[in-house]
This record gives C-alpha cells, structure tokens and sequence, in this order.
C-alpha cells in the first residue's frame, strides 16, 4: 500500500476514533462533559491530535450534529417506505420522537444553540426535504392545496419537536409521546383535509 494512502487510512481511522469517543460522552453524560481534553484522554492521544482533525470543541460539536442528523435520516428513510402515504407520515413521525428519546442528549444538540443556526439547518436538510416530500405526495393524494406551503412544514416540525421534547419529562415519556405525535399530526391533516370544498 503506498505510503500516502496508508496515512489518509490512518488519519481517517483516527478522526473516527475522536467522533465516536465524543459520541460515547455526549450520549451518556451530556455536552457540558465534552471537551477536547477529555476526547483526548479517552481516545490515548495528545489533545493536538486531536485539534489536528477538529479546531475547538465547536467544530466537534458540530460533528456531531452532522453525524446525528446522518443517524436519524437513516431510521426515518426506512420508515418512508411504507405503503400508504398517510401510513408513512404516521410512522415518520412516530420514529423521530423515538429518536429522540433514544438519544436525548445528541437530539438536544442537534436542535439547541450550541451550533450556529444556518449549520443546524443545512445538517438537517436532508430531514426537512423527506418531510417537503411526504407532505407534497400526501397533498397530492388527497387533493389537497395548501395556503401556504412552508408554513405546513414548519407547522409539522415544529408540533413534532414539541412532542419529542415533552417525551423527556418522566410524566410523558417516549411511548406516549410517540402515540402523541401520530395523534397531533392525525389532527393536523384532517384540518388541512377539512379546508377541500367538499370533503367533511
């Protein structure tokens, strides 16, 4: 193996490593506990290493938030593929309250202020893209025009993410807040379905 490619190897391997320890300590003890020091430790490096992949801890946060959103699409892209278009908008939005619930500590930073809010919203494109395309298909199955689309959107994730994050008080939990996001959306579609002259 020639020696450049060898190093390209090794320094990806290594980036890996520094992701996945950042993981480890974001998902269990939250973001307040990740700092370059500490990955550096827990990885056998020396922080520069370190810095030689990620230039404080704000770029590894933002790693972070990047491999969360790659992480989340992943599972809602399987739920998309039900059948029925109403059947698929239930599941997806069943699926990211159980994300987040799953991974309340990643989800928090994939959605709070620890990253500049043009980067939390180019790594979730891909999310609100899938979300762009379901509603589209779903208007366009049931005749539906929407006043305004983007609001609807925005409208949906907004509802979704209140949902998730009322998932982490103890008196909701995940399973009912999952049964909650599918109720809450089930209520918004029959008021947009409800605006078509003629429909009930």
């Amino acid at each position: 193996m020639p020696t450049g490619t060898r190093r390209a190897r090794e320094r990806a391997n290594t980036r890996e490593r520094i992701i996945d320890a950042a993981l480890h300590v974001l998902e269990n003890e939250g973001v307040a506990a990740l700092t370059v020091r500490r990955i550096a430790t827990d990885v056998e490096y020396s922080a520069p290493v370190v810095y030689q992949h990620f230039a404080n801890k704000e770029a590894l946060v933002l790693e972070l938030v990047v491999h969360g959103h790659r992480l989340m699409m992943a599972e809602l892209q399987q739920a998309a593929e039900e059948p029925g278009i109403d059947q698929r908008m239930m599941r997806v939005a069943s699926e990211y309250v159980r994300f987040a619930g799953e991974h309340p500590h990643l989800y928090q930073v994939m959605n709070g202020d620890a990253v500049d809010a043009d980067e939390r919203r180019r790594a979730a494109a891909p999310a609100i893209d899938l979300l762009k395309d379901m509603l589209t298909a779903w208007a366009d199955t049931h005749d539906v025009v929407l006043a305004d689309f983007d609001e609807a959107c925005d409208i949906i994730w907004g509802t979704l993410y209140g949902i998730a994050s009322l998932g982490h008080l103890g008196t909701v939990g995940n399973e009912r807040a999952r049964r909650l996001a599918q109720q809450a959306l089930r209520t918004l579609l029959r008021g947009w379905r409800s605006d078509v002259p003629g429909n009930p």
